[in-house]
């Protein structure tokens, strides 16, 4: 599936400050970029560097005033779309070792806490017949609403008040399978199908020893995902991270299927 890719970003900067951006679709083995362009208008500091676990590329900007930023891209997507409930989990023992920090609770995902609720809920289930159990638990139980979190709102909050976005939703399918000794981490994605349209957030399990997207909202079907970068959670994928401070004038994300 072929995706085209448009992202507008006008920000205004009230002091020089330093930015990380992150909006660039990463090239992978199963998403080849077919052409992509981006702009950053302004003479200040330009430099890019690797994303984490070396999926993508960040960018490193000094700006003041006003900040700009385009990309388009035309990425075709090859993902195989494989049934979670049939794949098995991995003996924690038996895991690799760059899986392992995605078994641990972090800042948006407090693991420990949702022990007791995973193990009586989804007892009887493992490995990927629990995963989607919790997804589909979650895509049930939780309304999609835009403002009902903010920076701050963790997994236990959105478990708590049963709503929130696509951020939250992952928070808790994370939280859930870490819970459950399966490593899972989040991934930043342009995807078909979100709306309203924007960046969007999903969770990737280790399964069958491979890393699987699974979508908690139910709106992005896997082979209409394209990852940008991934992390432990919202905290390591965040589109753009200001050091300084940044009033939004407008963003737009359009994602269509060509």
């Amino acid at each position: 599936m072929k995706l085209k890719i448009n992202v507008h970003l006008d920000y205004l900067l009230n002091a020089p400050a330093d930015l990380l951006l992150q909006i660039e679709a990463a090239s992978m083995a199963d998403q080849h970029i077919d052409r992509a362009r981006i702009d950053v208008p302004g003479d200040g500091h330009f430099a890019r560097i690797s994303g984490e676990e070396g999926i993508g590329e960040r960018i490193w900007l000094h700006r003041e005033g006003q900040f700009t930023a385009d990309y388009s891209a035309i990425v075709d997507v090859s993902r195989a779309v494989n049934d979670c409930r049939v794949m098995e989990q991995m003996p924690v023992h038996q895991l690799p070792g760059d899986t392992v920090k995605y078994l641990m609770g972090s800042r948006y995902c407090p693991a420990n806490a949702f022990q007791s609720f995973v193990s009586a809920e989804f007892g009887t289930l493992s490995g990927g017949a629990r995963i989607m159990a919790m997804r589909d638990w979650i895509e049930d139980s939780f309304t999609y609403t835009p403002g009902a979190s903010n920076a701050d709102t963790t997994a236990r909050d959105t478990f708590v008040q049963r709503q929130g976005i696509c951020r939250d939703y992952a928070h808790v399918l994370i939280t859930m399978a870490r819970a459950s000794a399966i490593p899972a981490r989040m991934a930043s994605v342009y995807a078909i199908g979100v709306e309203p349209q924007d960046f969007h957030a999903v969770a990737e399990v280790y399964l069958g020893g491979s890393w699987q997207l699974v979508d908690p909202t139910g709106m992005a079907p896997v082979d209409g995902i394209a990852r940008i970068g991934v992390g432990r959670d919202a905290a390591d994928i965040s589109f753009m991270t200001v050091y300084g401070r940044a009033s939004l004038q407008a963003q737009t994300v359009q994602v269509e299927r060509l």
